[in-house]
């Protein structure tokens, strides 16, 4: 008559992600230590635990895997075959966690840390290389990563921890982000330089409400900004045509396709005018981002709080 055996032990594979393999992880370690000191004494005092702790954590380990992976000669070890072979993984897994390890401290390190930054494409130019310069001047060590991107995505990175901090435009109202205002950009009409109204200084918004506008696609900031202004002049735009970027906009203003509200431009564009709009007061306001309540890293506090001090000098003003 036959008897049913007794289930095999588990393998590797088959260990669960929550239960046993989270309880093999320092039992690994532990063989580790062994193998290399081929010394269970020695190696208790290495990881200051009791020797005979340490015997029962080795023979758990065995029982697990269902293989001996020591052979006792009196006080000293010595690796099976299936030892060696394992002992071979345990070091490089232990190399790769010590690697990362020392990733994590070194992101946090207030000197030589890590911070993603991201920002509006119009402000990369000019307004963002001039904070990362004044920060590394007292903070030369740090490093960053730079996402340019329009608004509603990098609010989504910031959300998946993508990113850390980010520069906005409008700033956003919602629970899950704090935002602090820094300065406020003037926007112009930007039209043809034969149009009607470019040998003005001055105009109202309303009096461009035929003209056919070029714009920035649906999702950035800009875009909900420009409407806004125009529904508060009376009029909705006739989009002519949509671009991602304020220079490609001047561009196909330059060629006559339309007119655009935009910030003003760092190097006067040829066959291009800027009009400043006296109503209504075409401004937005531009910020910092951050998840509320994330816990920030030093390099990435020290940042936030070095732009929120420059409330007020992020843009230069006309």
């Amino acid at each position: 008559m036959e008897h049913e055996s007794s289930s095999p032990p588990a393998t590797l594979a088959e260990l669960g992600p929550e239960g046993d393999l989270a309880a093999l992880a320092p039992q690994l370690a532990q063989f580790a230590a062994v193998a290399r000191l081929e010394h269970v004494t020695r190696a208790a005092e290495l990881l200051g635990m009791p020797q005979p702790t340490l015997s029962r954590s080795v023979a758990r380990l065995e029982a697990e895997l269902g293989v001996r992976l020591l052979a006792r000669q009196g006080r000293t070890v010595r690796l099976t075959r299936a030892g060696r072979l394992l002992l071979g993984s345990v070091e490089r897994a232990l190399a790769e966690l010590e690697r990362g390890a020392e990733a994590a401290r070194a992101e946090a390190d207030p000197a030589a840390g890590r911070v993603a930054f991201g920002f509006l494409h119009t402000m990369g130019s000019d307004a963002v290389p001039a904070l990362l310069r004044g920060f590394r001047a007292g903070h030369p060590k740090v490093r960053f990563q730079l996402v340019q991107d329009y608004g509603a995505a990098m609010l989504e990175r910031l959300r998946a921890g993508e990113l850390d901090l980010c520069l906005v435009s409008p700033l956003p109202d919602a629970p899950d982000l704090t935002a602090r205002p820094l300065d406020e950009q003037r926007l112009h009409l930007v039209v043809p330089a034969d149009h009607r109204l470019a040998g003005r200084r001055r105009i109202r918004l309303a009096e461009a409400a035929e003209d056919p506008f070029v714009v920035v696609e649906q999702g950035y900031g800009l875009r909900v900004i420009t409407e806004g202004f125009c529904a508060e002049a009376g009029f909705a735009p006739r989009i002519a045509f949509e671009g991602e970027e304020a220079e490609t906009l001047r561009g196909l203003v330059a060629a006559g396709l339309g007119v655009a509200l935009l910030p003003p431009a760092l190097v006067p564009r040829p066959g291009v005018v800027e009009l400043e709009v006296t109503a209504p007061r075409t401004r937005r306001a531009i910020g910092l981002a951050w998840v509320t309540g994330r816990p920030l890293t030093p390099p990435v506090a020290a940042f936030r709080e070095f732009v929120l001090s420059r409330r007020g000098r992020l843009l230069d003003h006309d």
